[in-house]
């Protein structure tokens, strides 16, 4: 059985298969033991921890993530993977885990960054003013 879901954080889209396997997780056709930084390779890697230890071990993940940041791209891998795990195994005690856990494992997150407007640095700031 093929499974095929998306995550998405900021501008970064994720796009995971889960197949039947033996433990193989890849990002971007690489060895998410090769992703770093490591806290980004950590947080890809969440969905596995609170799962049941035998679960990654039995499907293989393959996640192309294109878009956004570092940290972006781990955020949307990891809501990808989560949702395909939930997905493939049907098992909705793993669902409630997840969502007592983080709620952004399986609902994506929707913020995106507010666009600069003229008269300032930023998106709020204003350039300061001296009258002396």
């Amino acid at each position: 059985m093929v499974t095929n879901t998306s995550g998405k954080k900021k501008t970064a889209v994720a796009r995971a298969t889960i197949t039947e396997g033996n433990g193989r997780v890849r990002v971007n056709a690489q060895p998410v033991e090769l992703a770093d930084p490591e806290l980004a390779r950590l947080k890809m890697l969440e969905p596995f921890r609170l799962a049941d230890d035998d679960l990654r071990d039995e499907v293989d993940v393959d996640v192309d993530v294109e878009g956004g940041g570092v940290m972006g791209q781990a955020d949307a891998a990891r809501t990808a993977i989560a949702r395909g795990l939930v997905q493939h195994t049907n098992d909705a005690e793993l669902r409630d885990a997840y969502m007592e856990f983080d709620r952004s494992l399986l609902v994506n997150d929707v913020r995106q960054s507010e666009p600069k407007k003229w008269g300032g640095p930023g998106a709020r700031a204003r350039y300061q003013k001296s009258y002396r």
